[in-house]
């Protein structure tokens, strides 16, 4: 039996609503359009949630009830009880318990009591009160008591200048706890262990040292060479002269190519030595003076290479402002303003010297972005001469609206992956409406796509069909897209102006909207 006569008197489709129109609908209707990713129902028969409970009312219903709020060290002071970092919510006490392995949520809360209190009512809290007392935990040790404990025992607290604390295995957090800022944690199993929280970062440093871990880090470190002494400054250019080494220049903060200096102080080697090696950043050590940083990097065959090249050409001396702003008006080219730079310009952005590898004598640095990548464009003295920069590079090829990238589609023989689960109806295109950082009004739609594990950002556009198009053309979409079946398969494409031909036989299923349906006789 044929489908066509059916499909021909189907109903229409109801159009599409509009805000206004959904929103005076669900009145109509006495509906509620929930904010929510929770089903109606449900919250519509869900009994209102009680107000937030008072500090004081908090401990009055815990001592009703009998139970014991368990005190802790912690930043909110109560045991299972955690806050969020700089959160604005009404409610930013969180309780979260332990169980079958895992960590469960209970809620969240306006004050740490009534916090205290949800935990204090479940099974753990109660275990955990039942539970006979733990002994007193022992004062913290000072700097000097850690010291001379761990002489007494025999211990090495490692030092380390990686860490913000001085200390190998111990970190720094303002925010952790004010009475124990520092955290200790070691490796093990390829996972990271706490130790504990302390008062003194040689306290930390003592825990560290007291595990396997530390103490075979240390036998590690005793069995290993000691390093040579650190060169002056002097030593490096005369250890440089007698091998025929050439420390090259730069005008990066630290004078040398190659060398960076870390802007974090009190570190006694902050100049970083790194190299490109196979696409892929490598890093050569950390030294005491610029110096002796230049030498390690003119032992590289990289720095070898570039000593050898013919000198290049001297760059053109800097322009002051006024000689970029001439110059733009005599090459007719506009500098591109902008309220969201922090130098005025489009694209131009200004780095006050403390960020690791900037000149200071150049600190405006000019980008474009190029098929969804960033593209450094150089550094220069004044902002009018980056937006100068910029402003000689090739325009980017106009936005396609809507109809030209479906018809540029169609031409390249690509099919546009739509997909119910994205916000723009497109697969691998997605929406982003602004707020975000980094966001371009004027093409907030983004095509990504998945690499050997990884997302690969293909760039922004202004219409989600551009952006689809853009994804069409990757080999990972065009692997995705339907392939046409083959002749065998007996399959043709009927359109609606087909309908009921006279030369079709009765028994040719036709189904609308393009789609592909199967024939017994006719082809």
């Amino acid at each position: 039996m044929s489908l066509a006569p059916a499909l021909a008197t189907a109903l229409p489709a109801p159009l599409p609503l509009a805000a206004e129109e959904a929103l005076q609908q669900a009145e109509a209707e006495g509906l509620t359009l929930l904010k929510s990713c929770r089903l109606a129902s449900a919250v519509a028969t869900a009994p209102p949630a009680p107000p937030p409970i008072a500090a004081q009312a908090a401990l009055q219903q815990a001592e009703a009830e009998g139970l014991t709020l368990l005190k802790s060290e912690s930043r909110t002071g109560y045991k299972g009880v955690t806050i969020r970092n700089g959160t604005t919510r009404i409610k930013p006490y969180h309780v979260q318990v332990h169980r079958g392995g895992k960590t469960v949520t209970i809620g969240q809360f306006a004050t740490a009591e009534e916090a205290a209190l949800c935990y204090a009512r479940t099974p753990e809290g109660q275990a955990a009160a039942a539970a006979p007392p733990a002994p007193p935990a022992p004062p913290p040790l000072t700097a000097e008591e850690a010291l001379r404990q761990a002489e007494a025992e025999g211990l090495t607290l490692l030092k380390s200048e990686r860490s913000s604390a001085g200390y190998k295995g111990v970190s720094f957090s303002s925010g952790r706890n004010n009475t124990r800022p520092y955290h200790a944690q070691v490796g093990r199993d390829g996972k990271q262990v706490s130790l504990g929280d302390f008062a003194t970062a040689e306290e930390a440093a003592l825990v560290v040292a007291r595990t396997p871990v530390g103490r075979a880090t240390v036998a590690a470190s005793a069995a290993a060479p000691p390093a040579p002494p650190p060169l002056t400054a002097q030593e490096a250019l005369q250890q440089a002269e007698a091998e025929g080494l050439t420390l090259l220049k730069s005008e990066s903060r630290t004078g040398y190519r190659g060398v960076t200096i870390r802007s974090n102080k009190g570190r006694s080697k902050p100049y970083n030595v790194h190299v490109y090696h196979g696409g892929k950043e490598v890093h050569l050590g950390r030294f005491a003076t610029a110096e002796e940083a230049a030498l390690c990097y003119a032992r590289t065959p990289q720095a070898q290479a570039a000593a050898a090249a013919p000198p290049a050409p001297p760059a053109p001396p800097p322009l002051t402002a006024e000689e970029a702003l001439r110059q733009a008006e005599a090459e007719g080219l506009t500098l591109l303003t902008s309220e969201r730079s922090n130098t005025g310009f489009k694209s131009v952005s200004f780095s006050s010297g403390q960020e690791e590898g900037t000149s200071r004598s150049k600190p405006y640095q000019a980008k474009v972005r190029r098929g969804g990548k960033e593209v450094h464009l150089g550094r220069f003295a004044t902002p009018e001469e980056a937006a100068l920069c910029y402003a000689r590079m090739p325009p980017a090829p106009p936005p396609l609206t809507a109809e030209e990238a479906l018809r540029q589609a169609e031409a390249e023989g690509l099919t546009l992956l739509t997909s119910e689960r994205s916000n723009t109806g497109f697969k691998a295109v997605s929406f982003s409406s602004g707020q975000e950082e980094g966001t371009s009004r004027s093409k907030p739609y983004q095509a990504k796509v998945r690499r050997d594990g990884k997302e690969v950002h293909l760039g922004r556009f202004a219409t989600p069909e551009e952006a689809a198009l853009c994804y069409a053309r990757t080999p990972e979409a065009q692997a995705a897209a339907p392939q046409p079946s083959p002749a065998s398969s007996r399959k043709r494409k009927v359109t609606s102006e087909e309908l009921q031909p006279p030369d079709v036989p009765a028994d040719v299923v036709v189904i609308l909207e393009g789609h592909f349906v199967e024939s017994t006789e006719y082809l």
